[in-house]
C-alpha cells in the first residue's frame, strides 16, 4: 500500500557545512552527564511519581554516579516544588551533586524558582524559550527578535536574582540556557540568541554558560544534528566560555546515534534519561550511550554494574517496563537461541578460558554480561531453533559437564526433538533431565553388578591391570575377567568372553564434575557400533576407573537401542 499523503510533509533542510570534521572524530572520554528523569521523564508518565518514588529515584541516580540531576520544574506545580524543598530541607543532596531546576524565561516563574532553591548549595538554573521556525509561526506568532527579547529579559532577571542570593547565602549558582527546538531553528538564529544570553550573563571560561541545544523533536537523520552542533561550535563567539550540551529526543528512533555524533561534533555534555523515558518516543537513553562507550574501552563515569536493581527501581517508580530487547538491560539481550550464534559464543567462552587473553573476545556479545550484573543468567537458551552447540554449552555452564565435540550433534538432536515436542523453550534443568535419562540411567541389557581391579607386573616387568566382575544380562549373572594395560582395555577384553565382540573402541575423555574431596569423575566413551555408526556412552563415579567402565557399558546399551529396565 502506498502512502498517498506523504507529500504533505516538508522534508528537513540540511545546513551547508563544508569540510565537516566530526566524521573523523572518535569518542575517547565521557561527557558531563545530566539526568532529566525527574523532569522530562516524570512529566511523560501516565501516573507521575509521588514524593517517595522521586526520592528513591534521586538516590538511585546518585548511586549510579550522576553529578548533575534535574529535579524538576518547581514553579510549575506544588508537587514539583515539594520534591525540591524536601531534598534541600532533609539534606539529601550530596556535596558533589548539583541539582538542576527548569524554568521558562518568564518573570513570575523565574522568581518562584529562586524562592524554591533557597538553602541549596549547588544549583544550575536552566531557563529556556522556544525558538523554532514552526513555533514562532503557529504558537507565539512573533519574529526572531521577539523570542530573542524574551530570552534576554529572562537572562537579566536571573542574573539579578542570582547576585542577590549569592550575596545572601553564598550559594553556587550556574546558568544553563536552551533555545528550545534548536534543531528546528535556523542555525544562525540559534547562535545569535545564545550569544545575546551569554553577553547578559557575563560568562567566562572560569564560569561558563551551559548552552543546551535540544533535538526537541527529532526531524532528521542524526548526521544533520551533528552538522548543526559542529556549525554552532565553529561559529559561536567566545566558545571557550560555553559548555555545549545535547538534549536529543527519539522521534525517529535515532537518539543514541544523534547523541554520539553530537559528541563527535564538539559537544561536552549530555542530558537524557534512564532507558530513554520521555515525551512521545522518549529522550536519549543515557545508559545505552554510556555502555556503548564502555564497550569501546572508554570509562563512562557512571556505574551500571547493578543494572537489575536499577531497572527494578525504574519500573517501580515509573510503572513502565523495560523491553526484553532493550540494549544491555533487557531480559533477552545476552541470550542466543540461534544454533550458529550459540556455537560461536561457546567457542568464544572456551577461547577466553584457554588463551588467557586480557580482552573480551566472545562473538555476538559486545560486553561481558557480568559487567552489568548478569553473570547468573544463561547466555544460551534452548528452543527449536537452537543448534548442536547450545545444549552442550548449557551442560557445561550450568552443570559442569564438558561434552566432547563429537557428542554435540547426538545430544543436540535429542534436545531439539524435545523442544519440538514441547513446542517451547527448554529450561536448563529440563536439558539435564534429558542427558540423565539418555545416558546416566541406561542399564539394560547389560548391568555391572560388581567388579574388582588390581595390578601386577608381567614377566617383562610391564604393569598389567586385571578386571574381575559380574555382568548381568538376559536375567542372569555372568562372571567375566581379563587383563590389559589399563582398566578400559581389561574390561573390553573381558566382555569378549560373553560374546560382545562387534563394538570398536574409538575415544575416551574424562574430567571432574566438581572440585574438592567430594568430586566425581565423568567419562565419555565413543564406540563404533556393529552397524558402523558412532555411539556414545557416559559414566560417572567417584572412582575414575569405574566411571570409564560405566561409560563403555552405557555406550553398548545405547548401541543396542535399549534403555532403563530391570
Amino acid at each position: 500500500m502506498m502512502y498517498t499523503g506523504s507529500k504533505k510533509y516538508i522534508p528537513f533542510q540540511p545546513i551547508s557545512l563544508p569540510e565537516r570534521r566530526w566524521p573523523d572524530q572518535v569518542i575517547t572520554e565521557a561527557p558531563i552527564w545530566c539526568s532529566v528523569d525527574l523532569r522530562d521523564g516524570n512529566q511523560a508518565l501516565i501516573d507521575p511519581m509521588n514524593l517517595e518514588e522521586k526520592l528513591l529515584f534521586f538516590q538511585t541516580l546518585v548511586d549510579i554516579g550522576f553529578k548533575e540531576i534535574e529535579v524538576g520544574f518547581p514553579s510549575a506545580s506544588e508537587t514539583e516544588y515539594e520534591i525540591l524543598r524536601t531534598l534541600i530541607e532533609r539534606d539529601l543532596i550530596p556535596e558533589d551533586v548539583t541539582i538542576q531546576v527548569l524554568v521558562q524565561a518568564r518573570p513570575h516563574l523565574i522568581i518562584k524558582t529562586f524562592e524554591a532553591i533557597q538553602g541549596a548549595k549547588n544549583v544550575i538554573v536552566h531557563f529556556y524559550n522556544s525558538t523554532s521556525t514552526l513555533q514562532r509561526k503557529v504558537v507565539f506568532m512573533t519574529d526572531m527578535q521577539g523570542v530573542i527579547d524574551i530570552a534576554v529579559e529572562g537572562a537579566k532577571l536571573i542574573k539579578e536574582l542570582t547576585d542577590e542570593q549569592v550575596k545572601e547565602t553564598g550559594v553556587n549558582i550556574r546558568y544553563e540556557y536552551s533555545p528550545e527546538s534548536f534543531s528546528g531553528t535556523e542555525i544562525d538564529n540559534s547562535i545569535e540568541i545564545c550569544e545575546k544570553v551569554m553577553e547578559v550573563l557575563g560568562s567566562t571560561p572560569e564560569h561558563p554558560l551551559i548552552l543546551n541545544l535540544p533535538n526537541t523533536v527529532e526531524g532528521s537523520t542524526p548526521n544533520c544534528y551533528a552538522d548543526q552542533i559542529e556549525y554552532f561550535c565553529r561559529h559561536f563567539k567566545n566558545r571557550e566560555s560555553a559548555i555545549i550540551s545535547l538534549h536529543p529526543h527519539n522521534d525517529r528512533g535515532t537518539a543514541t546515534a544523534a547523541t554520539e555524533l553530537g559528541l563527535m561534533a564538539g559537544a561536552e555534555r549530555v542530558e537524557g534519561t534512564l532507558f530513554g523515558n520521555g515525551e512521545r518516543t522518549g529522550n536519549a537513553d543515557i545508559m545505552v550511550v554510556a555502555m556503548n562507550m564502555y564497550s569501546q574501552g572508554v570509562d563512562p563515569g557512571l556505574d551500571f554494574t547493578k543494572i537489575r536493581e536499577i531497572r527494578e527501581v525504574y519500573e517501580k517508580c515509573t510503572k513502565m517496563k523495560v523491553h526484553d530487547r532493550h540494549p544491555y538491560a533487557g531480559d533477552l539481550v545476552f541470550t542466543a537461541f540461534s544454533g550458529s550464534h550459540q556455537d560461536a559464543i561457546k567457542k568464544g567462552v572456551d577461547y577466553m578460558s584457554h588463551s588467557g587473553t586480557p580482552y573480551w573476545e566472545v562473538p555476538y556479545l559486545p560486553i561481558n554480561p557480568a559487567d552489568v550484573g548478569r553473570e547468573y543468567e544463561p547466555i544460551i537458551r534452548i528452543n527449536s531453533q537452537s543448534g548442536k552447540g547450545g545444549a552442550a554449552f548449557i551442560m557445561q555452564q550450568s552443570f559442569g559437564y564438558e561434552l566432547p565435540k563429537l557428542m554435540h550433534t547426538e545430544f543436540g538432536a535429542m534436545v531439539k526433538a524435545a523442544c519440538d515436542e514441547a513446542g517451547r523453550e527448554l529450561q536448563p534443568n529440563e536439558i539435564f533431565d534429558i542427558f540423565h535419562r539418555e545416558y546416566l540411567e541406561i542399564n539394560y541389557p547389560y548391568n555391572l553388578k560388581q567388579y574388582k581391579l588390581y595390578e601386577d607386573n608381567d614377566t617383562s616387568g610391564d604393569t598389567q591391570v586385571h578386571f574381575e566382575g559380574i555382568l548381568r544380562f538376559e536375567h542372569e549373572d555372568h562372571p567375566i575377567s581379563d587383563s590389559g594395560n589399563g582398566p578400559i582395555s581389561a574390561f573390553f577384553r573381558a566382555i569378549k568372553s560373553i560374546g560382545i565382540t562387534d563394538y570398536q573402541f574409538v575415544s575416551y575423555r574424562e574430567h571432574a564434575v566438581s572440585e574438592g574431596a567430594d568430586s566425581k569423575a565423568v567419562s565419555y566413551i565413543q564406540l563404533t557400533a556393529p552397524d558402523g555408526k558412532p555411539v556414545f556412552g557416559v559414566g560417572i563415579d567417584n572412582n575414575i576407573s569405574l566411571a570409564s567402565i560405566k561409560g563403555i557399558i552405557c555406550a553398548i546399551n545405547r548401541g543396542q537401542g535399549s534403555g532403563n529396565q530391570s
